[in-house]
């Protein structure tokens, strides 16, 4: 298999990464047949995976453009997987000149892309890091740089909760961002569930299972337990709701089903 230019010499492009897998779903071309081999077989399980990715994207600009009316010129994307068109620093850009966005993720690929994406953008900028390790994330010079948090920061934890298992406390690394942050924060999270997928949940564990496979384990929460992640914030409305009920741009009731596939929320600190 040739390397392309933007894949870094030190990944091993024979295995599927899940951030390729979702720019896959979104139409990208920063994936490989291996990332495109294995989002095809969770699709045959749930076909309306693409739908859902969809969905968070859509949520997640709402989202940010709803923290930008609020004040808030400061994002922390931790997730943030592989940039695509109306990415987080397009957003915000647009709604606040001059607002300062850091991405944050782990995965080489998304790392080297967000790179190249935002040569030449001083008030954006990328860190290789960890989510279940926060203290590095918050400490690390290119955050320190870009994010006063002394001030209002809208944390964006969208997607990348159900790709954190129980052992790792993922409930502990979002209660440790929380304490970080300055009183009228604001976290932004989605996070995949069970619950609202129009498919019977042993068909939908196929797809579970194909995560699992390439050792990326797709943790589906309830939305009791997802609720468990704004603890310590003040639920904006209309609170935790599938994805096309927060806020919409239009009628809900026109949307595929598949994008009311799991929840979305943003809390506020106090």
């Amino acid at each position: 298999m040739e390397r392309p230019a933007w894949a870094p010499r030190s990944i091993d492009i024979s295995v599927p990464s899940v951030s390729r897998m979702y720019d896959y779903y979104l139409g990208g071309s920063h994936n490989f047949e291996v990332d495109r081999e294995a989002a095809r077989k969770a699709m045959e399980f749930m076909p309306g995976l693409p739908k859902i990715m969809q969905a968070n994207r859509a949520f997640m600009r709402r989202a940010v453009r709803f923290a930008a009316g609020e004040g808030i010129t400061q994002f922390l994307d931790i997730g943030s997987g592989i940039p695509t068109f109306g990415s987080v620093h397009e957003v915000a850009g647009a709604a606040v000149p001059g607002a300062r966005v850091v991405y944050v993720d782990h995965d080489p690929v998304a790392v080297a892309h967000s790179e190249a994406v935002l040569a030449g953008h001083e008030d954006a900028d990328v860190v290789a890091a960890d989510l279940r390790k926060p203290r590095e994330i918050i400490s690390h010079p290119r955050v320190e740089r870009l994010i006063d948090l002394n001030r209002p920061v809208a944390l964006l934890l969208v997607a990348i909760l159900h790709f954190v298992e129980d052992a790792d406390d993922p409930y502990a690394a979002v209660a440790e961002l929380r304490e970080a942050l300055a009183p009228g924060s604001l976290l932004i999270l989605t996070h995949a569930s069970y619950e609202g997928i129009p498919l019977p949940a042993e068909r939908a564990e196929g797809a579970v299972d194909v995560y699992k496979d390439i050792r990326n384990p797709l943790i589906m929460r309830s939305r009791e337990e997802i609720a468990r992640f704004f603890e310590g914030y003040d639920m904006v409305e209309p609170g935790l709701v599938p994805m096309p009920h927060w806020r919409p741009d239009s009628a809900p009731e026109d949307e595929d089903p598949y994008a009311f596939s799991g929840f979305a929320g943003v809390g506020r600190t106090a």
